[in-house]
């Protein structure tokens, strides 16, 4: 069971995701939020598995209320909205999101994207991935200057070549399933080069994970 707490600051669309998630066996809706200052109380209180959190709510906006509940570490976060702009983006995977989603999403692809979320594998919506993609491929945008602002490439050299491997997989939004496969080895075995890669790059999600890989070029 999947123990889900719903942040949305309208009240009729947060309706609606309640039915949608309460619909499913296995998920439960254990706490509804209306702006982000109360996301992160009832996070603190409740301890959800996941949030999902939309992006612009009133008192703390949903890009903050993830740090916090990342930061303190209560639970994961998918963060559903209807942009697809860059900078909230970027705000919510820098904050330490597990996903992103836009609101227009399918109640079953919706379904799917907790349970994703809840085995532990992040998430981003395929429209959202396209552009966090012609981002950094830009060469005179933005990126320059998030490149050169951002992290040193000399974290890598922790890494096994085998678990570079894995993050250049990662960085290509490849599921545990698609990298096991292109690398010839065991589910498993991926899983344990996930969570190596994760804690010596000191990352908490396999989606930060494929963000730094873009930013590096790995």
């Amino acid at each position: 069971m999947i123990r889900v707490l719903v942040a949305e600051d309208q009240s009729a669309v947060r309706a609606g995701l309640v039915l949608i998630l309460r619909s499913a066996p296995d998920i439960d809706v254990i706490g509804e939020a209306s702006d982000g200052e109360e996301a992160v109380a009832l996070a603190r209180e409740l301890r959800p598995d996941l949030v999902l959190m939309d992006i612009q709510m009133p008192r703390l906006d949903g890009v903050s209320a993830t740090r916090q509940v990342v930061a303190e570490g209560l639970a994961d976060v998918l963060v559903l909205t209807t942009f697809d702009l860059d900078e909230y983006v970027f705000g919510a995977l820098r904050a330490g999101a597990c996903g992103f989603l836009l609101k227009n999403t399918e109640a079953k692809d919706l379904l799917e994207a907790v349970r994703t979320v809840g085995r532990g594998e992040g998430l981003i919506a395929p429209a959202v991935t396209r552009r966090l993609i012609a981002e950094f491929a830009a060469p005179k945008t933005m990126t320059s200057v998030r490149r050169e602002n951002g992290p040193d490439p000399a974290v890598l050299d922790t890494l096994t070549r085998r678990e570079r491997e894995v993050l250049a997989c990662l960085g290509e939004g490849l599921s545990n399933a698609e990298i096991a496969g292109r690398l010839d080895m065991a589910e498993a075995t991926v899983k344990t080069h996930v969570s190596r890669l994760l804690g010596k790059l000191e990352l908490r999600s396999r989606v930060q994970a494929a963000v730094l890989a873009q930013e590096l070029g790995v």
